[in-house]
C-alpha cells in the first residue's frame, strides 16, 4: 500500500526545509494578470491552502528579481540524460514520476514494478481523466513536465550550477509532473508570466512548487513573474 501526503503537506514541508538553508545537489499573460476578484475566486477550490500559500510568498520574497539571461548554450544535455536514475531506485525519473501520479497502474513484466504500461491521469493541469498506455503512437498522451522549464532554469540561474546539480533539477521529483501531453507541449519553457495551468483549482500550488523549485536550487526570477505569482498566491485563500 503506498502512503501519501496531501500536496498541500508536501508543500508546507519542502517550505521549511528551504528556510532553514536546506539545498540538495489559455497560455497567454493575460491568464497571469486577470483581475483580483478572479484571482481569489480560484483560492476557493485550490489544491494549496492558505498556510502553504503564506510560506510561498515568503520564500518568493527571498528569490532575487533579475533580467533574463541569454539562452546561449543551452541544450538539454547540460542537465544531464533525459531521465537518469537520481535515486537509484533502479528505476529513470520518468516511470518514477508515472508511478507516483497514476492510479491503476500496470507494470511491464521483468522490471521490478518499474516501466509503467497502463494507467489513468487525473490530469491537474486540465482538470480532466487522461489514459496512459505506453507505446509508439500513445506514450506522449501524457508527458513528463518540468514545472520550471530546464530552459527557463537555464536562463535564470542553473548555467552556475555545475553538472551534477543540473542533472538533479532535471530529474527531481519536486519539479516533475505527469501532465496532459498536448497541454504540456503548449506550455512549452514559458515561466509564470506567460503561461498558467488552464484549471484554475491548480495554479495556487503550480507556482508554489516553482517558487519551492527556484529557491531550492537558487534560481532567479524577472519582475514579471514575481509579479504574476503574487497575483497568484495572494488569491489562494
Amino acid at each position: 500500500m503506498k502512503t501519501t501526503c496531501s500536496p498541500a503537506k508536501v508543500l508546507t514541508a519542502v517550505t521549511a526545509m528551504m528556510l532553514a538553508g536546506s539545498f540538495v545537489g489559455c497560455d497567454a499573460a493575460a491568464n497571469a494578470l486577470e483581475d483580483i476578484d478572479t484571482a481569489r475566486g480560484i483560492g476557493a477550490s485550490s489544491t494549496v491552502d492558505p498556510a502553504t500559500a503564506g510560506n510561498a510568498l515568503v520564500q518568493l520574497e527571498s528569490i532575487p528579481v533579475k533580467g533574463r539571461a541569454p539562452k546561449t548554450g543551452y541544450t538539454r544535455d547540460e542537465f544531464g540524460p533525459a531521465w537518469a536514475d537520481t535515486d537509484r531506485n533502479g528505476c529513470d525519473a520518468r516511470n518514477d514520476i508515472l508511478a507516483r501520479d497514476l492510479t491503476n497502474e500496470t507494470f511491464k513484466p521483468g522490471t521490478n514494478n518499474c516501466v509503467v504500461m497502463t494507467g489513468t491521469l487525473a490530469d491537474k493541469y486540465t482538470g480532466t481523466t487522461v489514459t496512459f498506455t505506453r507505446g509508439q503512437d500513445t506514450s506522449s498522451d501524457v508527458q513528463i513536465d518540468h514545472i520550471v522549464p530546464l530552459s527557463d532554469a537555464w536562463q535564470k540561474g542553473a548555467q552556475q550550477l555545475n553538472a551534477d546539480q543540473r542533472k538533479e533539477l532535471a530529474n527531481d521529483p519536486l519539479n516533475l509532473m505527469a501532465a496532459d501531453g498536448p497541454t504540456n507541449s503548449a506550455k512549452g519553457d514559458k515561466d509564470a508570466a506567460t503561461w498558467l495551468p488552464p484549471n484554475k483549482a491548480f495554479r495556487c500550488e503550480y507556482v508554489a512548487r516553482q517558487t519551492a523549485v527556484k529557491t531550492k536550487y537558487s534560481l532567479w526570477i524577472i519582475t514579471a513573474e514575481h509579479d504574476a505569482i503574487v497575483r497568484i498566491l495572494e488569491g489562494c485563500n
